[in-house]
Protein backbone atom coordinates (compact mmCIF):
# COMPACT_ATOMS: atom_id res chain seq x y z
CA UNK A 1 0.00 0.00 0.00
CA UNK A 2 3.19 2.21 0.54
CA UNK A 3 3.83 1.94 -2.69
CA UNK A 4 0.38 2.30 -4.44
CA UNK A 5 -1.09 4.89 -2.38
CA UNK A 6 1.66 7.65 -4.08
CA UNK A 7 0.61 5.94 -7.80
CA UNK A 8 -3.29 6.39 -7.13
CA UNK A 9 -3.04 10.07 -6.02
CA UNK A 10 -0.77 10.77 -8.59
CA UNK A 11 -3.08 9.38 -11.01
CA UNK A 12 -6.01 11.36 -9.97
CA UNK A 13 -4.44 14.59 -10.34
CA UNK A 14 -3.23 13.99 -13.47
CA UNK A 15 -6.08 12.39 -14.80
CA UNK A 16 -8.43 15.04 -13.68
CA UNK A 17 -5.63 17.42 -15.50
CA UNK A 18 -5.95 14.95 -18.38
CA UNK A 19 -9.84 14.89 -18.65
CA UNK A 20 -9.26 18.48 -18.75
CA UNK A 21 -6.75 19.15 -20.78
CA UNK A 22 -6.92 16.43 -23.77
CA UNK A 23 -10.63 17.29 -24.92
CA UNK A 24 -9.47 17.97 -28.24
CA UNK A 25 -7.29 16.55 -30.71
CA UNK A 26 -6.78 16.20 -34.64
CA UNK A 27 -7.80 14.15 -36.73
CA UNK A 28 -5.11 11.50 -38.73
CA UNK A 29 -7.03 8.16 -39.84
CA UNK A 30 -10.02 9.96 -39.65
CA UNK A 31 -11.08 11.25 -36.43
CA UNK A 32 -8.76 8.66 -34.66
CA UNK A 33 -4.70 9.56 -34.05
CA UNK A 34 -2.57 7.31 -36.04
CA UNK A 35 -1.13 5.45 -32.92
CA UNK A 36 -1.65 5.23 -29.24
CA UNK A 37 1.23 5.69 -26.85
CA UNK A 38 4.99 6.98 -28.08
CA UNK A 39 5.97 3.04 -28.56
CA UNK A 40 3.60 2.34 -30.83
CA UNK A 41 3.52 5.31 -32.62
CA UNK A 42 6.89 5.06 -33.29
CA UNK A 43 6.67 2.08 -35.17
CA UNK A 44 3.54 3.06 -37.41
CA UNK A 45 0.83 2.45 -34.98
CA UNK A 46 1.10 -1.05 -34.78
CA UNK A 47 0.38 -2.43 -31.15
CA UNK A 48 -1.55 -5.94 -31.09
CA UNK A 49 1.00 -8.72 -30.27
CA UNK A 50 3.71 -7.32 -28.23
CA UNK A 51 3.82 -5.32 -24.78
CA UNK A 52 3.68 -1.66 -25.45
CA UNK A 53 3.06 -0.38 -22.10
CA UNK A 54 -0.28 1.32 -20.56
CA UNK A 55 -1.03 2.47 -24.38
CA UNK A 56 -2.62 -0.67 -24.45
CA UNK A 57 -5.83 0.06 -23.01
CA UNK A 58 -6.05 2.00 -26.44
CA UNK A 59 -4.93 -0.58 -28.28
CA UNK A 60 -5.05 -4.39 -27.51
CA UNK A 61 -5.65 -4.58 -23.79
CA UNK A 62 -4.41 -8.51 -23.77
CA UNK A 63 -0.73 -6.93 -24.22
CA UNK A 64 -1.24 -5.52 -20.51
CA UNK A 65 -0.50 -9.44 -20.14
CA UNK A 66 2.93 -9.44 -21.39
CA UNK A 67 4.63 -6.80 -19.10
CA UNK A 68 6.83 -8.33 -16.92
CA UNK A 69 5.72 -8.96 -12.43
CA UNK A 70 4.94 -5.55 -10.98
CA UNK A 71 3.80 -2.02 -11.95
CA UNK A 72 3.90 -0.10 -14.66
CA UNK A 73 3.17 3.95 -14.30
CA UNK A 74 3.34 5.80 -17.95
CA UNK A 75 3.04 9.85 -17.77
CA UNK A 76 3.44 11.12 -21.93
CA UNK A 77 2.59 14.46 -23.29
CA UNK A 78 1.51 14.69 -26.73
CA UNK A 79 2.09 17.76 -29.27
CA UNK A 80 -0.24 17.57 -32.95
CA UNK A 81 0.53 20.57 -35.20
CA UNK A 82 -1.77 20.62 -38.27
CA UNK A 83 -0.85 22.63 -41.37
CA UNK A 84 -4.64 23.04 -43.00
CA UNK A 85 -5.62 25.22 -45.73
CA UNK A 86 -8.93 25.90 -47.35
CA UNK A 87 -9.73 27.65 -50.95
CA UNK A 88 -12.15 27.82 -52.82
CA UNK A 89 -13.20 28.33 -56.67
CA UNK A 90 -13.36 31.83 -56.98
CA UNK A 91 -10.02 32.36 -55.48
CA UNK A 92 -10.81 33.21 -52.24
CA UNK A 93 -7.99 31.14 -49.49
CA UNK A 94 -7.33 30.63 -45.75
CA UNK A 95 -5.15 28.93 -43.48
CA UNK A 96 -6.74 27.26 -39.82
CA UNK A 97 -5.13 29.10 -37.38
CA UNK A 98 -5.78 25.84 -35.43
CA UNK A 99 -1.94 24.64 -35.64
CA UNK A 100 -1.14 23.33 -31.66
CA UNK A 101 -2.48 21.67 -29.30
CA UNK A 102 -1.34 19.76 -26.35
CA UNK A 103 -2.77 16.55 -24.69
CA UNK A 104 -1.28 14.77 -21.64
CA UNK A 105 -2.63 10.69 -20.82
CA UNK A 106 -1.28 8.74 -17.93
CA UNK A 107 -1.66 4.64 -17.45
CA UNK A 108 -1.27 3.04 -14.31
CA UNK A 109 -1.31 -0.88 -14.47
CA UNK A 110 -0.33 -3.74 -12.01
CA UNK A 111 0.86 -7.56 -13.11
CA UNK A 112 0.27 -9.55 -10.27
CA UNK A 113 0.73 -13.33 -11.25
CA UNK A 114 -2.09 -14.18 -14.08
CA UNK A 115 -3.90 -11.19 -13.91
CA UNK A 116 -3.18 -7.14 -15.13
CA UNK A 117 -5.19 -4.62 -13.92
CA UNK A 118 -4.86 -0.84 -13.28
CA UNK A 119 -6.66 2.51 -14.97
CA UNK A 120 -5.88 5.29 -17.10
CA UNK A 121 -6.77 8.41 -19.37
CA UNK A 122 -6.66 8.99 -22.78
CA UNK A 123 -7.22 11.26 -25.95
CA UNK A 124 -9.21 9.05 -28.17
CA UNK A 125 -9.32 11.78 -30.99
CA UNK A 126 -11.14 14.32 -32.85
CA UNK A 127 -11.01 17.10 -35.49
CA UNK A 128 -11.78 20.48 -36.48
CA UNK A 129 -9.93 24.30 -38.02
CA UNK A 130 -10.67 27.81 -37.37
CA UNK A 131 -11.23 30.49 -40.03
CA UNK A 132 -10.97 34.24 -39.34
CA UNK A 133 -14.08 36.38 -39.93
CA UNK A 134 -12.52 37.92 -43.62
CA UNK A 135 -12.52 33.67 -44.99
CA UNK A 136 -14.73 32.93 -47.64
CA UNK A 137 -15.78 30.71 -45.28
CA UNK A 138 -17.48 33.22 -43.03
CA UNK A 139 -19.55 34.34 -46.14
CA UNK A 140 -20.00 38.16 -44.87
CA UNK A 141 -21.64 37.44 -41.68
CA UNK A 142 -18.48 39.22 -39.61
CA UNK A 143 -17.42 36.17 -37.50
CA UNK A 144 -14.74 33.73 -37.19
CA UNK A 145 -15.71 29.74 -38.41
CA UNK A 146 -14.21 27.37 -36.21
CA UNK A 147 -14.99 23.87 -35.23
CA UNK A 148 -13.19 21.66 -32.46
CA UNK A 149 -14.55 18.54 -31.55
CA UNK A 150 -12.44 16.26 -29.10
CA UNK A 151 -13.49 12.76 -27.13
CA UNK A 152 -10.98 11.00 -24.58
CA UNK A 153 -11.80 8.28 -22.41
CA UNK A 154 -11.36 6.91 -18.72
CA UNK A 155 -10.22 3.29 -19.09
CA UNK A 156 -9.99 0.58 -16.84
CA UNK A 157 -8.97 -2.56 -18.67
CA UNK A 158 -8.56 -6.21 -16.84
CA UNK A 159 -6.04 -8.90 -18.41
CA UNK A 160 -5.72 -12.66 -17.84
CA UNK A 161 -2.74 -14.80 -18.63
CA UNK A 162 -4.58 -18.41 -18.90
CA UNK A 163 -1.28 -19.69 -19.70
CA UNK A 164 2.50 -19.09 -20.73
CA UNK A 165 0.92 -18.33 -24.41
CA UNK A 166 -2.01 -17.21 -24.11
CA UNK A 167 -3.57 -14.08 -22.71
CA UNK A 168 -7.19 -12.47 -22.79
CA UNK A 169 -8.36 -8.91 -21.54
CA UNK A 170 -11.31 -6.64 -21.10
CA UNK A 171 -12.09 -3.13 -20.53
CA UNK A 172 -14.70 -0.45 -19.28
CA UNK A 173 -14.65 2.79 -21.24
CA UNK A 174 -15.77 6.05 -19.49
CA UNK A 175 -16.16 8.11 -22.62
CA UNK A 176 -16.65 12.24 -22.86
CA UNK A 177 -17.27 14.63 -26.03
CA UNK A 178 -17.01 18.10 -26.37
CA UNK A 179 -18.13 20.71 -29.18
CA UNK A 180 -17.01 24.01 -30.36
CA UNK A 181 -19.00 24.40 -33.58
CA UNK A 182 -19.02 28.24 -35.32
CA UNK A 183 -20.53 27.49 -38.85
CA UNK A 184 -21.58 29.33 -41.30
CA UNK A 185 -23.72 28.57 -44.48
CA UNK A 186 -24.64 31.18 -47.41
CA UNK A 187 -28.08 31.30 -49.15
CA UNK A 188 -27.77 28.54 -51.08
CA UNK A 189 -26.13 26.17 -48.67
CA UNK A 190 -29.40 27.10 -46.10
CA UNK A 191 -31.72 26.67 -48.58
CA UNK A 192 -30.56 23.57 -50.03
CA UNK A 193 -31.33 22.04 -46.74
CA UNK A 194 -34.42 23.36 -46.04
CA UNK A 195 -35.67 21.99 -49.84
CA UNK A 196 -37.84 22.82 -52.60
CA UNK A 197 -39.88 24.96 -50.40
CA UNK A 198 -37.12 27.52 -50.80
CA UNK A 199 -35.94 26.25 -53.50
CA UNK A 200 -33.35 23.83 -52.63
CA UNK A 201 -33.31 19.88 -53.22
CA UNK A 202 -31.75 17.73 -50.05
CA UNK A 203 -29.23 16.80 -51.87
CA UNK A 204 -26.56 17.62 -48.60
CA UNK A 205 -28.87 17.89 -45.57
CA UNK A 206 -32.22 19.09 -44.52
CA UNK A 207 -33.38 21.56 -41.90
CA UNK A 208 -37.27 21.28 -40.43
CA UNK A 209 -39.47 22.08 -37.73
CA UNK A 210 -41.44 25.31 -36.58
CA UNK A 211 -38.41 27.79 -37.31
CA UNK A 212 -38.11 26.84 -40.66
CA UNK A 213 -41.79 26.71 -40.97
CA UNK A 214 -42.01 30.53 -39.97
CA UNK A 215 -39.61 31.40 -42.50
CA UNK A 216 -40.62 29.72 -45.46
CA UNK A 217 -43.68 31.07 -44.32
CA UNK A 218 -42.25 34.53 -44.58
CA UNK A 219 -40.44 34.01 -48.25
CA UNK A 220 -43.56 32.31 -49.48
CA UNK A 221 -47.05 34.34 -48.28
CA UNK A 222 -48.03 37.44 -49.22
CA UNK A 223 -48.97 39.40 -45.92
CA UNK A 224 -50.72 42.49 -45.81
CA UNK A 225 -48.26 44.07 -42.96
CA UNK A 226 -45.93 43.65 -45.75
CA UNK A 227 -48.00 45.78 -48.51
CA UNK A 228 -49.40 42.22 -49.61
CA UNK A 229 -46.08 40.39 -50.74
CA UNK A 230 -43.94 37.85 -48.94
CA UNK A 231 -41.81 39.69 -45.50
CA UNK A 232 -38.61 38.19 -46.77
CA UNK A 233 -37.31 38.21 -50.56
CA UNK A 234 -33.84 36.64 -49.92
CA UNK A 235 -31.59 34.91 -47.17
CA UNK A 236 -27.99 36.11 -47.32
CA UNK A 237 -26.87 33.72 -44.61
CA UNK A 238 -27.18 31.47 -41.89
CA UNK A 239 -24.96 30.62 -38.66
CA UNK A 240 -25.04 28.39 -35.77
CA UNK A 241 -22.93 29.49 -32.93
CA UNK A 242 -22.22 27.87 -29.66
CA UNK A 243 -18.55 27.85 -28.31
CA UNK A 244 -17.19 28.16 -24.49
CA UNK A 245 -14.24 30.45 -23.46
CA UNK A 246 -12.26 27.05 -23.00
CA UNK A 247 -9.12 25.92 -24.62
CA UNK A 248 -9.53 22.71 -23.67
CA UNK A 249 -13.13 21.91 -24.08
CA UNK A 250 -15.99 22.78 -26.28
CA UNK A 251 -19.25 23.78 -24.88
CA UNK A 252 -21.79 21.02 -25.94
CA UNK A 253 -21.12 17.76 -24.02
CA UNK A 254 -21.53 14.75 -23.55
CA UNK A 255 -20.68 11.13 -21.85
CA UNK A 256 -21.44 7.31 -21.98
CA UNK A 257 -19.44 4.27 -21.99
CA UNK A 258 -17.68 1.78 -24.07
CA UNK A 259 -15.56 -1.42 -24.00
CA UNK A 260 -12.79 -3.43 -25.73
CA UNK A 261 -12.06 -7.35 -26.01
CA UNK A 262 -8.66 -8.28 -27.11
CA UNK A 263 -6.51 -11.45 -26.81
CA UNK A 264 -2.91 -12.41 -27.89
CA UNK A 265 -1.49 -15.74 -28.62
CA UNK A 266 2.21 -16.41 -28.57
CA UNK A 267 2.67 -18.67 -31.51
CA UNK A 268 6.15 -19.38 -30.66
CA UNK A 269 8.84 -17.59 -28.86
CA UNK A 270 9.64 -15.70 -31.76
CA UNK A 271 5.98 -14.72 -33.07
CA UNK A 272 2.84 -13.34 -31.46
CA UNK A 273 -0.61 -12.80 -32.82
CA UNK A 274 -2.82 -9.98 -31.19
CA UNK A 275 -6.14 -9.08 -32.07
CA UNK A 276 -9.14 -6.58 -30.45
CA UNK A 277 -12.67 -5.37 -30.73
CA UNK A 278 -13.87 -1.87 -29.63
CA UNK A 279 -17.33 -1.51 -29.35
CA UNK A 280 -19.06 1.28 -30.78
CA UNK A 281 -19.63 4.26 -28.23
CA UNK A 282 -23.21 4.81 -26.14
CA UNK A 283 -22.96 8.63 -25.67
CA UNK A 284 -25.68 10.80 -24.80
CA UNK A 285 -26.46 13.72 -26.54
CA UNK A 286 -23.95 16.99 -26.69
CA UNK A 287 -25.98 19.92 -25.16
CA UNK A 288 -25.35 23.14 -24.63
CA UNK A 289 -26.77 26.77 -23.37
CA UNK A 290 -26.18 30.26 -25.04
CA UNK A 291 -26.10 29.09 -28.50
CA UNK A 292 -27.23 31.05 -31.52
CA UNK A 293 -29.01 30.11 -34.94
CA UNK A 294 -28.54 33.70 -36.78
CA UNK A 295 -29.90 34.95 -39.86
CA UNK A 296 -28.90 37.38 -42.29
CA UNK A 297 -32.53 38.23 -44.25
CA UNK A 298 -33.43 40.97 -46.64
CA UNK A 299 -37.23 41.86 -48.09
CA UNK A 300 -39.92 44.45 -47.15
CA UNK A 301 -39.80 43.30 -43.43
CA UNK A 302 -36.56 45.00 -42.91
CA UNK A 303 -37.14 47.64 -45.05
CA UNK A 304 -34.61 46.28 -48.48
CA UNK A 305 -31.87 46.23 -46.24
CA UNK A 306 -29.87 43.53 -44.74
CA UNK A 307 -30.61 43.05 -41.31
CA UNK A 308 -29.52 39.85 -38.81
CA UNK A 309 -31.81 38.26 -37.07
CA UNK A 310 -30.10 36.64 -33.64
CA UNK A 311 -31.56 34.07 -31.94
CA UNK A 312 -30.66 32.37 -28.82
CA UNK A 313 -31.41 29.14 -27.51
CA UNK A 314 -30.38 25.84 -26.75
CA UNK A 315 -28.50 22.97 -28.85
CA UNK A 316 -28.39 19.32 -29.10
CA UNK A 317 -26.12 17.45 -31.11
CA UNK A 318 -27.65 14.12 -31.69
CA UNK A 319 -26.77 10.69 -31.68
CA UNK A 320 -22.68 11.29 -32.41
CA UNK A 321 -21.30 8.20 -31.54
CA UNK A 322 -17.55 6.75 -32.36
CA UNK A 323 -17.25 4.05 -34.17
CA UNK A 324 -16.39 0.24 -33.70
CA UNK A 325 -13.02 -0.88 -34.75
CA UNK A 326 -11.73 -4.22 -35.43
CA UNK A 327 -7.39 -4.48 -35.18
CA UNK A 328 -5.29 -7.56 -35.78
CA UNK A 329 -1.72 -7.89 -36.11
CA UNK A 330 1.87 -9.81 -35.84
CA UNK A 331 5.00 -9.31 -33.92
CA UNK A 332 8.08 -11.29 -34.91
CA UNK A 333 10.95 -11.11 -32.86
CA UNK A 334 13.59 -11.95 -35.21
CA UNK A 335 16.44 -11.79 -33.21
CA UNK A 336 16.84 -10.40 -29.33
CA UNK A 337 17.45 -7.17 -30.85
CA UNK A 338 15.16 -6.44 -33.77
CA UNK A 339 11.27 -6.59 -33.66
CA UNK A 340 9.12 -6.30 -36.83
CA UNK A 341 4.97 -5.72 -36.87
CA UNK A 342 1.86 -5.54 -38.62
CA UNK A 343 -1.54 -4.34 -37.72
CA UNK A 344 -4.21 -4.14 -39.63
CA UNK A 345 -7.13 -2.27 -38.26
CA UNK A 346 -11.08 -1.64 -39.40
CA UNK A 347 -12.77 1.48 -38.76
CA UNK A 348 -16.20 1.22 -39.11
CA UNK A 349 -16.87 4.90 -39.49
CA UNK A 350 -19.85 4.08 -42.19
CA UNK A 351 -21.90 3.23 -39.33
CA UNK A 352 -21.74 6.24 -37.37
CA UNK A 353 -20.75 9.22 -39.79
CA UNK A 354 -23.97 9.01 -41.91
CA UNK A 355 -24.56 12.45 -41.24
CA UNK A 356 -24.26 15.41 -38.36
CA UNK A 357 -27.58 16.37 -36.70
CA UNK A 358 -28.33 19.34 -34.14
CA UNK A 359 -31.57 20.44 -32.96
CA UNK A 360 -31.53 24.22 -31.91
CA UNK A 361 -34.43 25.02 -29.97
CA UNK A 362 -34.96 29.12 -29.00
CA UNK A 363 -35.41 30.64 -25.58
CA UNK A 364 -39.13 31.38 -24.93
CA UNK A 365 -37.80 35.00 -24.38
CA UNK A 366 -36.23 36.62 -26.91
CA UNK A 367 -34.36 40.51 -27.23
CA UNK A 368 -33.77 40.74 -30.67
CA UNK A 369 -37.06 43.02 -31.95
CA UNK A 370 -36.86 40.80 -35.61
CA UNK A 371 -36.67 37.75 -33.10
CA UNK A 372 -39.82 38.90 -31.57
CA UNK A 373 -42.19 40.48 -34.49
CA UNK A 374 -41.56 36.92 -36.14
CA UNK A 375 -42.12 35.17 -33.12
CA UNK A 376 -39.26 32.94 -32.78
CA UNK A 377 -39.01 32.58 -28.98
CA UNK A 378 -39.81 28.49 -28.54
CA UNK A 379 -39.52 27.73 -31.84
CA UNK A 380 -36.92 24.80 -33.33
CA UNK A 381 -34.77 23.91 -36.07
CA UNK A 382 -33.81 20.22 -36.78
CA UNK A 383 -30.68 20.29 -38.73
CA UNK A 384 -29.24 17.37 -40.74
CA UNK A 385 -25.45 17.97 -42.51
CA UNK A 386 -24.75 14.61 -44.75
CA UNK A 387 -21.08 13.31 -44.05
CA UNK A 388 -21.74 9.26 -45.56
CA UNK A 389 -18.47 8.33 -44.98
CA UNK A 390 -16.75 5.32 -45.77
CA UNK A 391 -15.24 2.59 -43.67
CA UNK A 392 -11.25 2.80 -43.02
CA UNK A 393 -9.21 0.06 -43.89
CA UNK A 394 -5.29 1.07 -41.76
CA UNK A 395 -2.06 -0.84 -42.44
CA UNK A 396 0.47 0.01 -40.00
CA UNK A 397 3.99 -1.46 -40.04
CA UNK A 398 6.84 -1.03 -37.85
CA UNK A 399 10.31 -2.03 -36.75
CA UNK A 400 12.41 -1.54 -33.31
CA UNK A 401 16.04 -2.11 -32.79
CA UNK A 402 17.75 -2.15 -29.98
CA UNK A 403 21.30 -0.97 -30.51
CA UNK A 404 22.64 -1.65 -26.79
CA UNK A 405 20.93 -2.35 -23.86
CA UNK A 406 19.71 1.35 -22.87
CA UNK A 407 19.48 2.58 -26.38
CA UNK A 408 16.10 1.74 -29.27
CA UNK A 409 15.47 2.99 -32.61
CA UNK A 410 11.74 2.83 -34.17
CA UNK A 411 10.50 3.45 -37.69
CA UNK A 412 7.43 2.66 -39.20
CA UNK A 413 4.47 3.44 -41.95
CA UNK A 414 0.81 4.17 -40.74
CA UNK A 415 -1.81 4.41 -44.02
CA UNK A 416 -5.19 4.70 -43.96
CA UNK A 417 -7.81 5.71 -47.09
CA UNK A 418 -9.27 8.99 -46.77
CA UNK A 419 -13.10 7.99 -45.36
CA UNK A 420 -14.53 11.32 -46.13
CA UNK A 421 -16.31 11.37 -49.87
CA UNK A 422 -15.85 14.13 -52.32
CA UNK A 423 -19.02 15.57 -52.43
CA UNK A 424 -19.66 15.95 -48.56
CA UNK A 425 -16.31 17.87 -48.33
CA UNK A 426 -16.25 20.35 -45.42
CA UNK A 427 -13.34 22.72 -44.52
CA UNK A 428 -14.26 22.74 -40.88
CA UNK A 429 -14.18 18.99 -40.48
CA UNK A 430 -10.62 18.08 -42.57
CA UNK A 431 -10.53 14.30 -41.24
CA UNK A 432 -8.74 13.49 -44.59
CA UNK A 433 -5.36 12.56 -43.65
CA UNK A 434 -3.96 8.99 -45.05
CA UNK A 435 -0.38 8.28 -44.95
CA UNK A 436 2.19 8.66 -41.95
CA UNK A 437 5.73 8.46 -41.78
CA UNK A 438 6.73 7.56 -38.22
CA UNK A 439 10.13 7.47 -36.06
CA UNK A 440 10.74 7.01 -32.31
CA UNK A 441 13.01 5.98 -29.81
CA UNK A 442 13.39 4.52 -26.05
CA UNK A 443 16.46 5.31 -23.72
CA UNK A 444 16.67 3.03 -20.05
CA UNK A 445 17.84 5.59 -17.50
CA UNK A 446 17.96 2.59 -15.21
CA UNK A 447 16.70 -0.55 -14.40
CA UNK A 448 13.26 0.71 -13.25
CA UNK A 449 12.67 3.93 -15.44
CA UNK A 450 12.91 4.70 -19.21
CA UNK A 451 12.10 7.34 -21.53
CA UNK A 452 10.26 7.01 -24.98
CA UNK A 453 9.57 9.07 -28.07
CA UNK A 454 7.63 9.16 -30.96
CA UNK A 455 7.40 11.61 -33.96
CA UNK A 456 5.01 11.25 -36.82
CA UNK A 457 5.17 13.28 -40.36
CA UNK A 458 1.97 13.15 -42.43
CA UNK A 459 2.37 14.54 -45.88
CA UNK A 460 -0.17 16.92 -47.67
CA UNK A 461 -3.14 16.05 -49.01
CA UNK A 462 -5.51 17.87 -51.12
CA UNK A 463 -9.26 17.22 -51.63
CA UNK A 464 -11.80 19.26 -53.64
CA UNK A 465 -15.79 18.89 -53.23
CA UNK A 466 -17.31 17.12 -56.48
CA UNK A 467 -19.16 18.68 -58.99
CA UNK A 468 -22.67 20.68 -57.63
CA UNK A 469 -21.06 21.24 -54.26
CA UNK A 470 -22.41 24.60 -52.65
CA UNK A 471 -19.02 25.90 -51.69
CA UNK A 472 -16.44 24.12 -54.41
CA UNK A 473 -13.65 23.93 -51.48
CA UNK A 474 -10.34 22.76 -51.97
CA UNK A 475 -8.89 21.20 -48.43
CA UNK A 476 -4.98 20.75 -48.17
CA UNK A 477 -3.91 18.98 -44.76
CA UNK A 478 -0.86 18.10 -43.63
CA UNK A 479 1.00 17.58 -39.80
CA UNK A 480 3.25 16.49 -37.46
CA UNK A 481 2.80 14.93 -33.99
CA UNK A 482 5.03 14.10 -31.31
CA UNK A 483 4.95 12.43 -27.67
CA UNK A 484 7.08 11.67 -25.37
CA UNK A 485 6.62 9.29 -22.02
CA UNK A 486 8.24 8.61 -19.06
CA UNK A 487 7.57 5.40 -17.33
CA UNK A 488 8.30 4.04 -14.04
CA UNK A 489 8.14 0.45 -13.25
CA UNK A 490 7.95 -0.49 -9.32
Amino acid sequence: MKKILPVVLCLLFFGIASVVVSTTVYATNGMNMEGYGPVATGMGGASMAYDNGTAAMMNNPATLGLMPEGNRLDVAFGYLGPNVKASNDSGGSSTSSANAFFMPAIGWVQKSGQMSYGIGVFSQGGMGAKYDANSFLAYGSGDEVRSELGVGRVIVPFAYQIDKDFSVAATVDFVWASLDLKMALNGMQFGDLVGPRLGGSNTYGTASGSMVDTLVGASTVNNPQCGGVPCLSGLNWARFDFADKSAFSGAAKGNGFAGKIGGVYRVSDTISLGATYHSKTSLGDLEATGAKLSMNVVGPATMGQAATIPVTGKIAIKDFQWPQTVGAGIAFQATPDLIVVFDYKWINWADVMKSFKMTFTADAAQADPMAQNFQLGGQSMDAELYQKWKDQNVIMIGVGYKINPDWTIRGGINYANNPIPDQYLNALFPAIEETHVTLGGGYMINKASAVDVSFTYAPEVKQTSGAGAPEGATVKHSQTNAQIMYSLRF
